[in-house]
């Protein structure tokens, strides 16, 4: 049965953990696999893992980075960064992970999404989409390659193709929104959310447990994804990996369905 889930999201450059604000400016906050190992111990609901340069510098899958992830991570582990080929996706899939995200890969080959379903299963794929206004009308936009491409595909009609093609889950991440802890993007995810029924997670923007709440309470069945909420505490950005206790958890659960 599907429920909500609070999932943290970290980013990959270099083999660091950073975090970015607007896709740009990223800030170095530690080690990856530390960082799993502290959230193993918060027992999250699931984590999500982006190498965000590896498809701009047309560079594989970090192989050894994912193996090592995935042996340490004690929760679903999602995958994504230079995923463009049906085989890297069953590698990545071999190597413990749960699901294989990607978003160029999806824009450029929509066929992908067929293939990598057809070969691991629809529950395992993963289409990203990271959005962002653009033009004079503030039109919604699919950019890719870390945020430095426009596609020219419009989110809610890539959604539902994306849903046809067999992916068994959407995420969306507002670019505008990245890192700013200032909220999620309401509007697109109610547009996203109308188009289709797969299950969704939306990230960019959380920046309390009050906008999770909020999320939840609005979609219901949901996944709340966050990065700066989960790594930074304080006003001054104080690197610190976090993630709500038990009963933190309980309580913004009550307060999203209450």
């Amino acid at each position: 049965m599907l429920r909500p889930r609070i999932i943290p999201c970290l980013l990959v450059r270099d083999s660091g953990l950073v975090k970015t604000r607007q896709f740009g400016d990223p800030k170095y906050v530690g080690d990856p696999l530390n960082a799993v190992r502290i959230f193993n111990e918060k027992e999250v609901d699931e984590l999500t893992v982006l190498d965000i340069d590896a498809t701009a510098r047309r560079r594989e899958p970090d192989y050894t980075m994912i193996r090592n992830l995935a042996g340490e991570c004690r929760m679903p582990l999602c995958y994504g960064g230079g995923v463009s080929t049906a085989d890297q996706i069953e590698k990545i899939i071999t190597l413990g992970v749960e699901k294989v995200a990607f978003s160029a890969a999806a824009a450029g080959n929509p066929d992908l999404i067929s293939e990598g379903a057809r070969r691991v299963g629809a529950q395992s794929i993963v289409v990203v989409l990271d959005v962002r206004k653009t033009g004079l009308l503030r039109r919604q936009e699919i950019f890719i390659h870390n945020g430095t491409r426009k596609t020219g595909l419009n989110p809610v009609e890539f959604a539902r193709r994306a849903q046809e093609l067999g992916a068994g889950e959407i995420v969306v991440n507002s670019i505008e929104h990245d890192g700013m802890m200032n909220g999620y993007d309401l509007p697109l995810i109610r547009d996203i959310r109308a188009a289709v029924t797969l299950p969704l997670t939306v990230m960019g923007g959380a920046g309390s447990h009050g906008d999770i709440a909020g999320l939840i309470r609005e979609f219901g069945t949901i996944g709340a994804a966050a990065g700066s909420l989960f790594v930074f505490k304080g006003k001054y950005r104080a690197v610190l990996i976090n993630y709500p206790t038990p009963s933190e958890k309980a309580a913004l659960l009550r307060a999203a369905t209450g």
